[in-house]
């Protein structure tokens, strides 16, 4: 296992310390699972994930939209 692999075992083991013992259970499940699944299914699931927003409109509408719907708001910091 490489130093950077062994830095995200132990940085994600410190997340799970707060989760209840069933949850750690399910996750254990799900991991086991993730082991024992195909390549062609784990590449099949990556590439059904593209589109995934339903809208019948155009991207460049989608990205109006959002724009216009931002809000910023000045806040000072005084230090």
């Amino acid at each position: 296992m490489s130093f950077a692999d062994k830095h995200i075992v132990d940085t994600y083991s410190s997340l799970f310390e707060g989760l209840s013992s069933s949850s750690k259970l399910e996750l254990i499940e799900n991991l086991s699972k993730s082991l024992t699944m195909e390549e062609s299914a784990k590449e099949t699931k990556f590439y059904k994930s593209f589109g995934a927003l339903g809208s019948e409109k155009a991207a460049e509408e989608i990205i109006a939209d959002i724009k216009m719907n931002r809000k910023f708001r000045s806040k000072r910091i005084e230090f």
